[in-house]
């Protein structure tokens, strides 16, 4: 590690050809000259300029490095790759739209001097946050909490500050399903929290819809939760209770009355209901297996192509 770097700031960039400059002229502004830093933009696969803007601001200032991924590999894997290779006793890290507000650095920085090992943020939202993203934000947040037993608060995302002693143990970490919010929530350490009002995207359109947002959350949970598994368990034993139920009532019409009537309505009812449950339980079993061979397999989780060092 350069013990020279006092501050390192890492942002994952996915085609942002259109907030890169900008969002580096605001860090500039914000940080003490008295600082030491290193800013590390990792492009994740970019099909735009992003990877070409890079390299102007580094060719511009030295302090500017950049990995660039063969291809996308996601948010978190180019959040990962850039702690990393980070230097900083610190690192920041943050959303390369401008809504994590570059301002907010300041008092990041001076809770990290104070003694806090990780400085979190949590979203303020504006009045022009939607209906539905605040709605599937606290569900998300709160489901999480309580299947896994690590504590979100809603509003929490990747714009947070860590010391180098928790980014080490971070690096350390081998799983190939990553949920940084997760896992840094569970290393522990002491930290403390600031509230911020998230900007507008300044350039561009945000990349999550609906279904990377339902794969994110996912992901989140089966990477620190088995309680699906356990539900699973659950679900299987009152459907066999309710088959050998309806199996006994079956028998006792049969032989003790004479109201069997044959009817195919009930007997699809409860044979979709049965096998419509055993495919939902044989889906998150699935689920479990496949992250199982995936791990076992030993891929990079991220290939990087090309490297910007200062």
């Amino acid at each position: 590690m350069n013990a020279s770097i006092e501050l390192s700031i890492v942002v994952p960039a996915y085609n942002e050809e259109g907030n890169l400059k900008r969002l580096y002229t605001e860090i500039i502004k914000v940080l003490n000259k008295q600082l030491s830093y290193e800013v590390i933009f990792v492009d994740d696969g970019s099909s735009d300029r992003t990877w070409e803007i890079i390299n102007n601001l580094n060719h511009k200032d030295k302090r500017v490095t950049g990995l660039r991924f063969s291809r996308n590999f996601g948010h978190q894997y180019a959040l990962f790759a850039g702690l990393s290779v980070s230097n900083g006793d610190a690192v920041i890290t943050m959303d390369a739209d401008l809504q994590h507000p570059p301002e907010v650095i300041h008092k990041m920085v001076s809770d990290w001097r104070k003694g806090f090992k990780i400085v979190k943020t949590i979203r303020k939202d504006n009045m022009k946050t939607s209906f539905l993203k605040k709605t599937t934000s606290r569900l998300f947040y709160k489901t999480f909490s309580l299947l896994s037993g690590v504590d979100l608060s809603s509003g929490m995302a990747d714009f947070r500050l860590l010391d180098r002693q928790v980014v080490n143990k971070i690096i350390q970490n081998r799983e190939v399903s990553l949920f940084l919010r997760g896992l840094i929530e569970w290393v522990g350490y002491d930290s403390c929290v600031i509230g911020y009002t998230s900007n507008d995207r300044y350039a561009g359109k945000t990349k999550y819809s609906l279904i990377k947002m339902l794969k994110f959350a996912w992901t989140g949970i089966t990477s620190f939760s088995t309680i699906p598994l356990r539900m699973s368990i659950v679900l299987g034993l009152l459907s066999s209770f309710y088959a050998f139920y309806r199996l006994g009532y079956a028998y006792y019409i049969k032989v003790y009355t004479h109201d069997a009537v044959p009817g195919w309505a009930s007997i699809i009812g409860v044979l979709s209901l049965l096998f419509g449950i055993l495919f939902i339980l044989l889906g998150i079993i699935g689920e479990y297996i496949g992250r199982i061979l995936i791990q076992v397999q030993g891929r990079d989780r991220y290939i990087i192509s090309d490297k910007i060092e200062s």
